[in-house]
């Protein structure tokens, strides 16, 4: 999705948390999308661990959990964008140009826990 954006450039991709952490410390991006239910756990906890190895990266979440109370959980870990699956076409981009500026996105289709 995001490499069809003219204005963004992606430098790695990652299947699991180890290769996320992997490709973060050999590239040192500026925002990282990360799924919050990816293989090897990325729970609100691995967002503190992927912060720890990439300070100045922003976190952008991407998942299917709509209950405003995950997207609370995640950026008190450390994470500066939460989008829903469901609306990652239309929401994606802003949230990662917003994270690039170090504005928080929070997607407005979240329902009240």
């Amino acid at each position: 999705m995001l490499e069809y954006e003219q204005d963004i450039t992606v430098v790695v991709e990652a299947g699991d948390l180890e290769s996320a952490i992997r490709g973060m410390g050999s590239h040192r991006p500026d925002v990282l999308v990360l799924d919050l239910r990816m293989p090897n756990g990325s729970s609100s906890e691995r967002i503190e661990r992927l912060r720890g190895h990439s300070p100045r990266t922003a976190i952008v979440i991407i998942t299917m959990q709509a209950n405003e109370m995950f997207a609370e959980l995640a950026l008190k870990a450390g994470a500066i964008g939460f989008v829903l699956k469901d609306h990652a076409d239309q929401e994606l981009a802003c949230a990662v140009r917003d994270a690039a500026r170090g504005v928080e996105y929070r997607s407005p289709h979240l329902r009240a826990p």
